[in-house]
């Protein structure tokens, strides 16, 4: 995997991935930015949504669960010294379908978390206190 980030501007970088996908990441006005991105540690916390949100909806798939929206919700802690790291993660999971099964969905966030997630995974490694919970929203079909 490779990727690589070209300075823009003053707090501005774009930053291209290998598949050839772009993001502008920058900084706030207070930090020389212009806020016209996402902020770089904003990035780690969506990659580890996304990550896991990869992982839960692969499982519920092959458990032949019909998903029709699944909302990863992320909330972090960071550390109030330099380095500003991640101390606490807490991840929520909103998943919404027909007939969806309580213990299918339990057992896709545990599976990702504990076994497949490799974000949340190196993250724990470094020392964050990662957590999940979830709901199930079961929706009714219309006549």
């Amino acid at each position: 995997m490779k990727t690589s980030v070209k300075w823009v501007q003053d707090a501005m970088f774009l930053a291209e991935s290998g598949s050839g996908h772009c993001v502008v990441m920058d900084g706030p006005e207070d930090h020389g930015g212009r806020n016209m991105g996402v902020r770089p540690m904003e990035m780690l916390l969506m990659g580890l949504g996304g990550c896991s949100s990869f992982d839960v909806m692969s499982i519920l798939k092959k458990s032949r669960q019909n998903v029709v929206d699944c909302i990863a919700e992320l909330e972090a802690e960071r550390a109030d010294a330099v380095p500003s790291v991640f101390t606490k993660i807490h991840m929520h999971f909103i998943v919404k379908g027909y007939n969806l099964k309580d213990a299918q969905v339990k057992r896709a966030v545990a599976l990702s978390a504990e076994k497949y997630c490799s974000a949340s995974i190196m993250l724990e490694k470094g020392g964050v206190e990662i957590t999940h919970d979830y709901e199930v929203i079961e929706l009714t079909p219309q006549p």
